[in-house]
């Protein structure tokens, strides 16, 4: 690595992250690609999934003195650096540093420690007996079971469901 390497942000094609890093480090160049492991509802369920950590975005190191940075408007996933004024953006060394630091050791990925929902948040039951019914989130109780607070027959209740049933109200 000579002194003048740097990192540079790549914009990518949408949902073409991957196929953008696979191309760049067939071509020789050093890609960091951070990503994270989320919790989506889809189709009724919530599922784990593993995306970009910054959608559209990957970096690269090199030295744009020693080495071209043209081929990668033209890599296949990539539309190019990005760039402030006509000039690649730098981004510093600091700020990969600390990506790579808060990656898990094992897998490699930033674990996504966030709550579904927030206390107070307002939900709605898309299925069981109650569905269509809205209510305030209260807590995570369990693996696969939430509390919400509904109200019913004049009266706030405190109703755990099944966490798939819970959906953020529109």
């Amino acid at each position: 690595m000579s002194v003048e390497d740097r990192w540079y942000a790549v914009c990518c094609k949408p949902r073409q992250e991957a196929v953008a890093e696979e191309n760049l480090l067939r071509q020789g160049y050093r890609v960091y690609l951070p990503r994270i492991r989320n919790t989506h509802h889809r189709r009724g369920q919530w599922v784990e999934v593993i995306e970009p950590l910054f959608p559209r975005y990957l970096f690269i190191r090199v030295d744009p003195a020693l080495r071209s940075t043209a081929p990668v408007r033209s890599t296949r996933g990539a539309v190019g650096l990005v760039r402030f004024g006509g000039q690649p953006a730098v981004v510093p060394e600091e700020v990969i540093d600390t990506l790579v630091q808060r990656e898990t050791p094992d897998s490699g990925l930033r674990q996504d420690n966030r709550p579904l929902f927030c206390a107070g948040e307002t939900v709605r039951l898309e299925e069981g007996p109650l569905a269509g019914m809205e209510g305030v989130f209260v807590e995570e109780d369990g693996e696969k079971r939430v509390t919400v607070l509904l109200e019913l027959l004049g009266k706030a209740n405190r109703i755990r469901v099944n966490r798939d049933w819970v959906v953020q109200a529109a």
